[in-house]
């Protein structure tokens, strides 16, 4: 747990008669993004949000401002500091676990912030086996965690000999997949033959995230970086123009990723002649600019 060596707090998790003092750790590191700030143009001085009034144009100081909920066009219900305060939850620094369900039960779409828990003094025994057991069963603890004047649905899942609390979206706030329209084509067996072949010449035997880099991140590192030791401007990709994407045949498209794999190209070449392409576009011209100040 390298990465996450400050507690941010600590809880009980709870499955029968056994209490397991923990505590909470961070998952992520949010706060390693890289953000921007609004400056003024002509000095380059920061620039200090304010909010105006739209009826009377006038700027409004946080103490002459309230809270309310619009129940309907442009029709809203106040709500004291005091009544907002009354409806919250309160934190309990518990998590009860109320049933065990397969890991696999749960789709990934509920997934949201995860936290880490390692065990506080005392604790190690029924937290090595709280872990162990959920390893053995495949199972998850499912339960409720208030924080932050907020209620929490919750899932305890082992991440090797870690156990990791997963806060969960409420079904409310998830949107069902058959809201979503999709047209049916026909998938011929040609087709679905040379993308299964496409998959397992592809198919690695586990995920690494360590495989996979925030190359963004990295040029807008290494941009500011440049701005602020050479003043050098950034390379820019000239973006195809609209409506000129790639059009091929979905076939043609197949066969080729699995001529690019290198391993299955007789594969491809058993499913029949190729057919040409309509149309490939040239690839975006790269431009480089450097000034020195």
């Amino acid at each position: 747990m390298a990465a996450a060596t400050r507690s941010i707090g600590s809880l009980t998790v709870s499955f029968g008669l056994v209490a397991i003092p923990a505590k909470v750790f961070t998952a992520t590191q949010s706060s390693g993004a890289i953000s921007f700030n609004l400056l003024h143009k002509t000095c380059g001085s920061r620039l200090k949000q304010q909010y105006l009034c739209q009826k009377e144009g006038v700027v409004v100081e946080r103490d002459d401002m309230v809270k309310g909920y619009e129940f309907s066009k442009d029709q809203y219900v106040r709500f004291t500091p005091e009544e907002i305060k009354s409806m919250e939850e309160v934190g309990t620094h518990a998590v009860e676990i109320s049933e065990f369900v397969p890991i696999e039960s749960i789709d990934p779409v509920y997934y949201d912030k995860t936290y880490y828990l390692a065990p506080d003094k005392g604790a190690g025994k029924p937290y090595a086996l709280l872990v162990e057991a959920l390893k053995q069963s495949r199972r998850c603890g499912v339960g409720r965690w208030a924080a932050r004047g907020k209620g929490y649905l919750v899932i305890l899942r082992p991440i090797g000999d870690v156990l990791a609390m997963q806060q969960l979206h409420y079904a409310a706030d998830v949107r069902r997949a058959s809201e979503v329209e999709i047209p049916k084509p026909e998938v011929k067996p040609a087709e679905l033959k040379l993308a299964q072949q496409l998959i397992d010449a592809q198919t690695a035997a586990k995920f690494d995230a360590d495989a996979y880099k925030d190359e963004l991140r990295g040029r807008i590192e290494t941009a500011i970086q440049k701005k602020v030791d050479q003043g050098e401007e950034i390379s820019m990709v000239e973006p195809a123009p609209p409506g000129e994407g790639k059009v091929i045949d979905l076939m043609e498209a197949l066969r080729a990723s699995l001529e690019k794999s290198g391993r299955t190209r007789e594969q491809a070449e058993r499913l029949g002649p190729r057919k040409a392409p309509k149309r490939v576009e040239e690839p975006a011209k790269v431009v480089r600019k450097a000034a020195k100040r």
